[in-house]
């Protein structure tokens, strides 16, 4: 459960959810196994370094403790890593981590107290609609009317909306994570650690390490449809694709080649073209409101989520500035199969991918070209994209590929964008 997010109001969101998990066991006597273990950041090279300290600044703007730390205070709060090639790190002590489903039943049982009607075993089979407003859901179980309806299907929110002419753009990709057997004397405080240029996190779980990836290239699952009748579904371990990214978190805590493995996890993760949550009221119809497509951080934002939905939906208005995550800014186009199947390929990567400024998605472009884009491209455009749109963002002169040489720096395009400004003020 990570505090710190891209803006201060999903950070405020996620903090939120830390603290109600914190004190539903404390508090209120229903365990979640939520522990504040803390949280390390690994900087493998020092590009990623420079990205952490950038993002320790911003955590301090939002008032989330946190601190940079050198490679022997990083082996000092996680003893079994291996130092070599290591630049420094970040340390957040109010991140945490806690069990998926005694929060799940914990939340279940503070709404059954305060009178909520949780009903297990239903399908739904189609929402149900009225002059434009959502009025309720067909089940096997038979027709519930409904003054608001709430999708919070993952990967199967899609589909349900489809079917109704609303669009809800997320697609599946297989998720990965490992369990070691157990490990002597290892501690049950160890912080959650994220070797991001591993493509790796790791947390203590049981006595044992839990091992996950977000791997750079992933494998999208059911572009064809999802079935519906298997709600608990579980995929063969793919070794051939996750071995090389294994093989250097290897590297990197050395224990890991030694133990023996408990468990090998393989099953779906929903996730949206622009690798942001959907929330809010649908456009096409009143009433319906999504929770949906969490892109692997639905437990550290639920909380959040939960608490602003509800405001949203008695209030009649989000309680703030929710359009990060509204799903009003998705456009018709990205509802089609083949574009989130493209799309997801690189999505579920660019969570720990590097998060260079101006940094351009590779897949799924050329959705939506102008009828000058060939001749813009001829005069050495390159492009980026802008609500599917290809535009061009700057121009290389002649002899110079139009492509982005991404840093921190002044990156390779500046001086080109310098001249086609003179250009403009001097020529025009």
């Amino acid at each position: 459960v990570g505090c710190l997010r891209a803006t201060h109001n999903m950070t405020r969101l996620a903090a939120y959810s830390a603290d109600l998990y914190d004190r539903l066991e404390r508090e209120m006597g229903h365990p979640t196994g939520f522990k504040k273990v803390g949280s390390v950041s690994v900087a493998g090279s020092a590009e990623r370094l420079e990205e952490l300290v950038r993002g320790a600044g911003m955590a301090r703007c939002f008032d989330v403790d946190v601190e940079v730390i050198d490679t022997d205070e990083l082996v000092d709060r996680w003893p079994l890593l291996n130092p070599e090639g290591v630049h420094g790190g970040v340390w957040l002590p109010g991140d945490g981590q806690t069990s998926p489903i005694d929060t799940t039943m914990a939340m279940a049982a503070v709404a059954r107290e305060k009178g909520a009607r949780i009903i297990e075993g239903v399908s739904v089979d189609r929402i149900r609609t009225l002059n434009g407003r959502a009025v309720g859901v067909d089940t096997d179980r038979g027709p519930v009317d409904a003054e608001h309806v709430v999708v919070a299907a993952g990967m199967w929110s899609h589909k349900l909306g489809r079917d109704i002419g609303v669009n809800i753009p997320l697609a599946a990709c297989e998720h990965f994570y490992l369990v070691t057997d157990g490990i002597p004397d290892l501690p049950s405080d160890l912080p959650v650690l994220r070797d991001t240029d591993n493509c790796t996190y790791v947390k203590e779980e049981a006595g044992r390490l839990l091992v996950g990836f977000f791997e750079p290239v992933a494998k999208p699952f059911g572009t064809d449809g999802i079935p519906i009748d298997r709600p608990n579904m579980q995929f063969p371990f793919d070794w051939d694709h996750i071995a090389p990214v294994y093989e250097r978190i290897c590297e990197r805590i050395p224990l890991l080649a030694e133990v023996p493995l408990r468990l090998e996890f393989n099953g779906p993760e929903s996730f949206t073209p622009d690798d942001r949550y959907l929330l809010g009221e649908t456009p096409e119809v009143r009433n319906l409101f999504v929770a949906t497509g969490f892109n692997s951080i639905g437990l550290q934002s639920a909380g959040g989520v939960g608490k602003v939905l509800a405001d949203w939906i008695v209030d009649g208005k989000p309680p703030m500035d929710l359009w990060d995550v509204d799903i009003r800014r998705m456009q018709a186009f990205q509802a089609n199969r083949r574009y989130l199947r493209d799309r997801s390929v690189e999505g579920l990567g660019l969570l720990y991918a590097m998060h260079w400024p101006f940094r351009q998605v590779e897949t799924a472009r050329g959705v939506r070209r102008s009828a000058v884009h060939d001749r813009l491209t001829g005069l050495g455009a390159c492009h980026g994209e802008s609500g599917g749109w290809e535009r061009p963002n700057w121009f290389a002169p002649e002899g110079v590929d139009p492509v982005y040489e991404y840093s921190y720096g002044r990156q390779n395009w500046f001086e080109h964008s310098a001249a086609e400004h003179r250009a403009c003020r001097e020529g025009a």
